[in-house]
């Protein structure tokens, strides 16, 4: 049998160590099918639903793994629906590379059926964006995208002809008219040195001991350093805030945590902010400025793998360009360790008044069912390595707030492209990623909806994952992202009839169970984590739950306010979910 230009590319797929592809065929990829078909033995594809499912699985992939995602579209339409996902692998600076088809070059530029350039199409999204047009690149560009996007942390694109797809392997079809011959090049990336300069690190080192009110705010670049950014915490006495996408690096029950920042984050953390006076960020390149320190109000110490996002957010006086677990390892000894605990122990206290608040809230009693109870009993019935991956709204929020980092668990979601959708298909990897770990995707009716396809793409692979959708029937964070600016809410809600997901999990071959008594919500839990395969529990929550700050500021309030005397459709109910959560509260 003659072997086909396809048949390199997934060999070399192999020898970088993917073992996975995730896709939908299509015409314009038969050759790139049948080079999986012929090495199955190497190369596991997985048939999804959706392109921008294949993407999402792609990005996931990177983020539990840590290896390249590697995600596969036909021409035309079919590589324009991955845009979403490798979006989400750029901004969430994952290495992922796409592979998509396109019609012979024969037709090239003649309008043929669904000619799009995706080429020109992937050049904002894309580090490396390369039209394969002789099967001679092979396999020497293949190295060079997975080494780009391994080195630049995002997407890397190849965009096969469906002719240079099944052309000889060996074909050369053109004259060599340059003094060059394509690069015999080798599946071997180098990550750069990690430890920043010796000279940043002294300089580094001054801040921070002369600091008297330090924090430290860690994000996904620090995934990998929790025992380092834990030990730095140590010696400085110094309280950490941690980035959503960072809500694993280290425990929240750590002494040292003191939850999140922004909306999404705690009261102490948000305080944390507006009362140190040295500030070291690690591994983040946190978006919302406004929910950091002043600028020039504190002294800012930066470590980041990339120096262009070094003092990007912040005036930093001392930036180290660095591995976060390697640089904070040899900046440790630096550092003087400070014996006045009482910096840390304020906001201890402050943390522990706050986990009692957020376990009131998790009140069994109320009706109609309060989400922070529903996220509760997930996270008091998973194990303690299971890894919960969430979808974007008000569901990020009570993950953030009731999803208990501790042991090995893990937790993934949309960090900085914050799109709808991502849950299902971010499980779906991690579980095929990590068989023998519990995976929970925690998502809302709007994001579930979009792409609930891909439960029976679990279920036919046998993946034991277990869906939770927290379902209010409407688009609750923007809802409440409505009100914040002073507006009744308009065109979330999405009325009669209600979904009930779990009829599409059962007609699925899963579990399906919908949920809408309190009584029944922890049971109802345990049984789809115990289910050997797919599960999936629909529980009505309380549409009119605000996913409030963790710190209230006045024109927030003013803004709330302004909504109601507008005409807020929901004013009573909402008022009286409010009343009912600091009734548990003070009730505690």
């Amino acid at each position: 049998m003659t072997e086909i230009a396809a048949e390199v590319l997934i060999r070399r797929l192999a020898d970088w160590g993917v073992d996975t592809v995730f896709g939908l065929p299509g015409d314009g990829i038969n050759g790139i099918m049948e080079g999986l078909r012929r090495h199955t033995d190497r190369v596991r594809f997985v048939l999804v639903h959706h392109e921008e499912a294949a993407a999402f699985m792609a990005a996931a992939h990177a983020k539990a793994t840590g290896r390249i995602g590697v995600c596969l579209a036909t021409s035309g339409p079919g590589g324009i629906h991955l845009l979403n996902g490798l979006y989400d692998a750029k901004l969430d600076h994952q290495p992922v590379l796409a592979i998509t088809g396109m019609q012979e070059t024969s037709v090239l530029g003649t309008g043929y059926q669904q000619e799009v350039h995706l080429d020109r199409l992937y050049e904002d999204v894309a580090e490396y964006n390369l039209v394969v047009d002789n099967p001679a690149q092979l396999p020497g560009v293949v190295d060079i995208a997975i080494r780009t996007a391994y080195a630049r942390r995002g997407v890397a694109h190849l965009c096969l002809p469906n002719d240079v797809q099944v052309a000889p392997a060996d074909a050369d079809p053109y004259q060599h008219v340059a003094p060059a011959r394509p690069p015999a090049t080798a599946p071997i990336y180098l990550s750069p040195p990690g430890v920043p300069r010796q000279e940043d690190l002294r300089a580094a080192a001054e801040v921070l001991n002369a600091a008297r009110r330090p924090a430290i705010l860690a994000g996904a670049g620090a995934l990998h350093a929790r025992e380092e950014v834990l030990a730095i915490a140590e010696a400085l006495g110094a309280p950490v805030i941690k980035t959503l996408p960072g809500k694993a690096v280290i425990p929240d029950d750590s002494p040292y945590a003191v939850g999140g920042i922004g909306l999404l984050g705690t009261k102490p953390g948000e305080e944390l902010v507006e009362d140190c006076d040295t500030l070291l960020m690690v591994g983040t390149n946190f978006p919302y400025t406004k929910h950091l320190p002043e600028p020039g109000r504190v002294r800012v110490v930066q470590i980041d793998a990339d120096p262009a996002r070094a003092g990007v957010r912040m005036p930093t006086e001392v930036p180290m360009v660095g591995d976060a677990k390697e640089g904070l390892a040899a900046l440790l000894p630096l550092l003087h360790r400070v014996d006045d605990r009482a910096h840390l122990e304020k906001y201890q206290k402050a943390m522990a008044e706050w986990r009692k608040n957020m376990a009131a809230l998790e009140n069994p009693e109320r009706a109609p069912i309060a989400p922070q109870y529903l996220i509760g009993c997930v996270d008091r019935a998973a194990s303690n390595d299971a890894i919960l991956t969430c979808d974007s709204g008000t569901i990020a929020t009570w993950a953030a707030r009731h999803w208990t980092i501790r042991g090995d668990r893990e937790f993934y979601l949309s960090g900085n492209l914050a799109t709808m959708a991502p849950g299902l298909p971010y499980a779906i990897a991690a579980q095929l990623a990590h068989p023998d770990r519990q995976v929970i995707a925690f998502i809302g009716d709007g994001g579930f909806a979009m792409l609930m396809a891909e439960f029976l793409t679990a279920a036919r692979l046998g993946l034991p994952i277990t869906v939770v959708v927290n379902n209010n029937d409407s688009l609750g964070q923007i809802l409440w992202e409505q009100m914040v600016l002073g507006y009744p809410e308009h065109g979330v809600r999405f009325g009669e009839p209600s979904s009930d997901f779990s009829a599409w999990a059962r007609s699925c071959g899963g579990y399906g169970r919908k949920v809408t008594d309190p009584a029944d919500v922890d049971e109802a839990v345990r049984q789809a984590l115990a289910h050997p395969g797919p599960a999936l529990v629909d529980v009505d929550v309380d549409p009119n739950e605000p996913p409030m700050p963790g710190k209230v500021a006045r024109d927030q309030a003013v803004k709330f306010a302004e909504a109601f005397l507008k005409g807020q459709p929901h004013k009573a109910a909402i008022a009286t979910t409010l009343f009912k959560d600091k009734i548990s509260q003070l009730g505690r």
